[in-house]
């Protein structure tokens, strides 16, 4: 798609602190160049997104901002020092290279400085929620904003009386990145030396493991090889894998089709070459379970802040395509049950399969950029 009515945009982000904030942030982008828009970013270059940003081939303004530590209140008055000063390099940037049609932001705080300057020179802003439960730099800056996009619809109700106009906010799921999407079944099947009549078990807690989840499904090891046609590529977490090699003592044959690794970098290929997922609740985890509709059982980390990944976990299960068991459960029968009976049964995940495509994540970059279209065009 070319550029509203033909002219190209001029679009400011601000996405920073975790790739959970940055890769949607990234997806949008490449959907925004793609029809012909101008992207510039704009966040920390010693954080995540000094890395990533470059990485994808987009320009990346360096500010410097902190977040303040709610334990510490004191910590607010050297928080907004930062953020003003952040915000008047903005504005210098402004100055020096052209004001943004429209800007975007991601949740984290380091958008507070980019959005109070477009705030300031009346530049449209539209927001991006990726959880559940949605962060206070979002809520801040929402009465402000021209859209607020969320991802899951339970995020809406947070954002209910925040924002002016019944259409403000839009739900248009969690963009991901167009590796992830374009990622084929075949590539992912060569990538993890997977035969193409095999069934594939993906295993993964997120970039840093996840420790129950390891040993849950550790435990089901003779039961899970006892199916001469599954496969399980096991990622760990880095500090986490000695300790998963160590406890599973896998034999020579064994390995062949119980693959353990630290981290997944190519985790397009590794979801598209799955028949089945065991995973943790983040919010990226869902978008892309949900983008590449791949029948998952979801274990949600317990901890999490409002309990945000139940809920979101709750976005596939709802809609048939996710099972959902509490971390305190995996250790029983039900959940092994469940497990053995998705592996072999795949008529069932034939179904689930078809429940998640029926989400429509795939489509979550480009609904995104046609709210940044609409906002800087009203």
């Amino acid at each position: 798609m070319a550029g509203v009515a033909g002219t190209s945009l001029e679009v400011a982000i601000a996405a920073g602190g975790t790739a959970g904030h940055i890769n949607p942030a990234l997806a949008l982008a490449e959907e925004l160049s793609a029809r012909g828009h101008r992207v510039r970013f704009f966040g920390q270059s010693a954080k995540l997104e000094g890395t990533l940003v470059p990485r994808a081939g987009f320009e990346l303004e360096p500010i410097h901002v902190t977040g303040f530590d709610r334990s510490r209140p004191w910590t607010l008055v050297s928080a907004l020092v930062r953020e003003r000063k952040a915000s008047a390099r903005v504005g210098e940037v402004f100055a020096e290279k052209g004001a943004p049609d429209v800007a975007v932001g991601f949740g984290a705080y380091v958008e507070l400085a980019l959005m109070d300057r477009c705030r300031k020179q009346h530049i449209p802003y539209v927001l991006h929620e990726q959880n559940s439960v949605p962060g206070l730099a979002n809520k801040t800056l929402a009465s402000d904003a021209r859209f607020v996009c969320v991802s899951l619809p339970q995020a809406r109700a947070a954002f209910e009386g925040r924002v002016h106009g019944d259409d403000a906010i839009v739900l248009t799921g969690n963009p991901v990145r167009r590796s992830v999407l374009d990622a084929s079944r075949e590539a992912g099947r060569a990538a993890f030396s997977i035969p193409e009549d095999a069934t594939m078990l993906l295993v993964f807690g997120g970039s840093l493991g996840a420790q129950h989840v390891n040993e849950a499904v550790m435990r089901l090891k003779e039961r899970l090889l006892a199916n001469p046609g599954l496969y399980v590529v096991h990622s760990t977490g880095k500090e986490l894998y000695d300790n998963v090699v160590s406890s599973l003592a896998l034999s020579e044959d064994e390995r062949t089709r119980w693959q353990v690794v630290p981290y997944i970098s190519n985790m397009g290929e590794a979801l598209a070459a799955a028949d089945l997922v065991v995973s943790r609740a983040g919010a990226s985890s869902i978008a892309e379970i949900a983008a590449l509709a791949v029948p998952s059982v979801l274990v949600p980390y317990p901890l999490a802040t409002g309990d945000h990944q139940t809920t979101n976990a709750h976005y596939l299960v709802d809609a048939g395509a996710a099972d959902l068991f509490a971390d305190d459960a995996i250790d029983g029968d039900a959940f092994a049950q469940d497990l053995l009976d998705l592996v072999g049964n795949g008529e069932r995940r034939e179904r689930m399969r078809a429940c998640a495509r029926g989400l429509g994540q795939d489509q979550a970059a480009a609904k995104l950029a046609d709210v940044v279209e609409r906002a800087a065009t009203r």
